[in-house]
């Protein structure tokens, strides 16, 4: 099995900031890309970032100049540095990951059961 435990969210008011981490553990062979999305109330869930294991790195327009998405491959962990956070960026937000598990098996998408940012103006 495989899980994405997710950290670091909470209350924040406008112009701060917040670390957002999610490490995967499990039977991992290797993990290609890594991301974060969010979701707030009546709308879609949506891209906010993602990297792959080259470092590569897409954001959405909504966060660039804001938010920083990196990695640590060794514990198979992303992070997402939120700065002047503002309170459209009020989600919950998911870790996905697209991980190998076995040399012979293809790759799936897993995610992590969210963790609730908020924003208060």
């Amino acid at each position: 099995q495989v899980q994405l435990v997710e950290s670091g969210g909470g209350l924040v008011q406008a112009g701060g900031s917040l670390r957002l981490s999610c490490a995967a553990s499990g039977s991992i062979f290797s993990i290609n890309a890594m991301g974060w999305y969010r979701q707030a109330p009546g709308k879609q869930r949506e891209l906010v970032a993602a990297i792959i294991s080259g470092g590569s790195t897409n954001y959405a327009d909504s966060v660039k100049g804001r938010f920083t998405i990196s990695r640590d491959n060794a514990k198979n962990t992303v992070y997402l540095q939120m700065n002047t956070l503002k309170p459209e960026d009020t989600a919950v937000y998911y870790c996905n990951a697209n991980i190998i598990r076995t040399h012979y098996s293809g790759s799936r998408d897993y995610w992590g059961q969210g963790t609730q940012v908020t924003v208060s103006s």
